[in-house]
């Protein structure tokens, strides 16, 4: 199965269009959120991916609510909308968890979790999944400008005893489309310009 991973698309539809120009090589497009910014403009991105010729899986970032998204792509068929859910697509399956991990100091427009609430929404993800976090886990793809580390402990934790084949994950931008690994799962920080995974 290949792969087409994009993350914090923040309302820039060139990225948007590049990657569904490129969506006909992909089996499946992977979107770990932040479509919009901060609330605002998630519409116009969710109206140019749903053009895409593949099915494609998506999470809220923190600048949309799983509500706000869902919504959104209420009309687009092929979009699969995780937010402690789950799919499966040609047979993989897909687990999401949206918004940020831990809460975020940027106030009320922001979708957060505590640890406790992603834990909750972890639960049942399965093993060997493809698993789709907004935030990264703990320690990898998730180090800020000033070098602290701003990932989740809960997805860490989940990656430890699930053992996705992938994590996608985005929201720390200063490590898009940089990538680590727990164990034998890949993770990768995808960033919007798209990033190519096999299965």
């Amino acid at each position: 199965m290949k792969l087409l991973l994009c993350s914090d698309i923040h309302r820039d539809h060139a990225a948007a269009r590049s990657l569904v120009e490129r969506s006909g090589d992909a089996d499946v497009i992977v979107c770990a959120g932040d479509l919009a910014v901060m609330r605002e403009g998630l519409q116009p991105v969710v109206d140019l991916l749903s053009a895409a010729r593949c099915p494609v899986v998506l999470v809220p970032g923190n600048g949309e609510s799983y509500e706000e998204l869902a919504a959104a792509c209420e009309a687009w068929d092929d979009a699969y909308v995780l937010h402690g859910t789950g799919c499966e697509i040609e047979g993989t399956p897909f687990w999401g968890l949206g918004g940020a991990v831990p809460v975020t100091p940027f106030g009320s427009w922001s979708y957060d979790f505590t640890e406790e609430e992603a834990r909750s929404l972890l639960a049942d993800c399965p093993e060997r999944a493809v698993l789709v976090t907004h935030s990264p886990p703990l320690g990898h793809v998730d180090t800020a400008g000033g070098g602290e580390h701003l990932g989740s402990r809960a997805v860490l934790e989940t990656i430890e005893s699930m053992e996705p084949r992938l994590v996608v994950c985005g929201h720390i931008h200063a490590c898009w489309e940089e990538e680590s690994a727990v164990g034998p799962t890949r993770i990768v920080n995808a960033g919007p310009r798209g990033v190519w995974v096999e299965l």
